[in-house]
């Protein structure tokens, strides 16, 4: 008994260990068996936590980075007759907010079934280039979406931990107490780099900035923090340039190399990229307001905060992926849609890279909304019924921001629709 009980030890059966303990050894090996069960409880609890850790699905490409991969399972199938409807009521909805004049990519999908799709307008108004399924836009602030989900995938890999110091990987970062966490939940107290470097001359604005030049902006003008760190929220867009350093530090790789690695190419991402000037400038769509052309500007170089450019169809990809098990462990993503700011009372918090409203009736409602020149960009999840809408605009307009209007098509959400007077 005693050989075939230490080869299930050695082959690592868990189960069996109990079962191959013989009464009759046990009463003439006592002491041998007392020193075994000891062992056999340290091995049980190692099995366990061998099996917590194989629940752990991260993939990893080659070069040692987490990756995020397409959802392997199929999401439920939805019934033809309710796609109608959706997409009629949808396609109702459009037609009253949006017009011809308007430069739009607009797309709603439901278990990454597309229900309704539109493209409209130009995306250089000059080459008579047209917005299509295929023609990436700015997406402005929804780029921070995918920022944190890539410094989240370096957390799941234990590459990057949430409570761990901004100047652990940038040491020369000049505020000590900010963390990861509180650069991804919009708690640093730190200023805004656009206002800061515009401020006094603080910046030479025919310069382009560059992320690693908003911290020695803020180390050379001794440029102090708004508030103390985590003790308010301030939506602050150098925390998300920040972040894209943190990228860059981990990695071994520029945010743009970073980005396509662990995320684009992986996913299928085919018109999908950061923003280079030296790389991008003059092939890019434009942005406009009204009839006017909007420049480029010294700030059009920072990363991580804006600077993506895509199309709703990637973003479904993106999307969709983030369903799977191998993107961030429950804990984790559990942080994500979890609020941190609960010093006022109110419906409106921010998780790690999404915003929320919180009703007291009524499901959690999770967005990002954009705006960057004329870009302005929207991005709803809604977790519970795992609908998608990404709209976008190169033409400035609020009417981008109306799209929650179509959330009470899906579930319980307490807005008003396009039908209803706006209070």
């Amino acid at each position: 008994m005693l050989i075939p009980f230490l080869k299930s030890v050695l082959e690592g059966n868990c189960i069996t260990y109990i079962c191959l303990l013989s009464p009759k050894l046990m009463k003439k090996k006592i002491v041998i068996y007392s020193l075994l069960l000891v062992s056999l409880s340290t091995s049980f609890i190692g099995c366990k936590k061998s099996e917590g850790a194989s629940e752990k699905k991260v993939k990893f490409n080659e070069s040692g980075l987490p990756v995020l991969y397409p959802l392997e399972e199929e999401m439920p199938t939805l019934d033809n007759n309710y796609c109608i409807d959706k997409k009629l009521r949808i396609d109702a909805y459009f037609h009253k907010v949006w017009n011809k004049e308007d430069n739009v990519s607009f797309l709603v999908a439901q278990n990454g079934r597309i229900l309704y799709e539109n493209y409209n307008g130009f995306a250089n108004r000059s080459k008579k280039e047209l917005i299509t399924a295929d023609a990436p836009l700015h997406i402005a602030s929804v780029s921070k979406v995918l920022t944190s989900s890539a410094i989240l995938m370096l957390v799941d890999a234990g590459k990057i931990k949430l409570e761990q110091k901004v100047t652990d990987f940038l040491p020369n970062f000049p505020y000590p107490d900010v963390t990861v966490l509180t650069l991804l939940n919009h708690r640093s107290g730190m200023k805004n780099y656009a206002y800061f470097t515009y401020d006094d001359g603080n910046w030479d604005r025919k310069k382009e900035l560059s992320n690693e030049d908003i911290i020695s902006v803020m180390n050379d003008k001794h440029i102090p923090l708004e508030s103390k760190t985590d003790t308010r929220f301030g939506y602050c867009n150098t925390n998300y340039a920040m972040l894209a350093l943190i990228i860059e530090k981990v990695t071994n790789l520029k945010y743009p190399e970073a980005m396509q690695e662990m995320i684009f190419k992986p996913l299928g991402m085919k018109h999908t990229f950061v923003y280079e000037t030296a790389k991008h400038k003059g092939k890019v769509s434009l942005s406009y307001k009204g009839n006017m052309d909007l420049a480029v500007e010294y700030l059009d170089g920072v990363y991580g905060d804006k600077n993506i450019y895509s199309t709703p169809r990637d973003l479904l990809k993106f999307d969709i992926a983030r369903y799977a098990p191998s993107y961030l462990n429950p804990e984790l993503l559990e942080k994500v849609y979890h609020g941190y700011s609960n010093e006022k009372k109110g419906q409106r918090n921010y998780g790690l890279g999404i915003r929320m409203l919180e009703f007291e009736k009524g499901e959690p409602f999770y967005y990002h909304n954009g705006w960057w020149h004329g870009n302005t960009s929207c991005y709803i999840n809604l977790k519970k019924e795992k609908v998608t809408m990404f709209v976008l605009s190169n033409k400035y307009t609020h009417k981008t921001y109306k799209t929650k209007q179509l959330a009470p098509l899906f579930g319980d959400y307490p807005f008003k629709t396009i039908d209803e007077k706006e209070e």
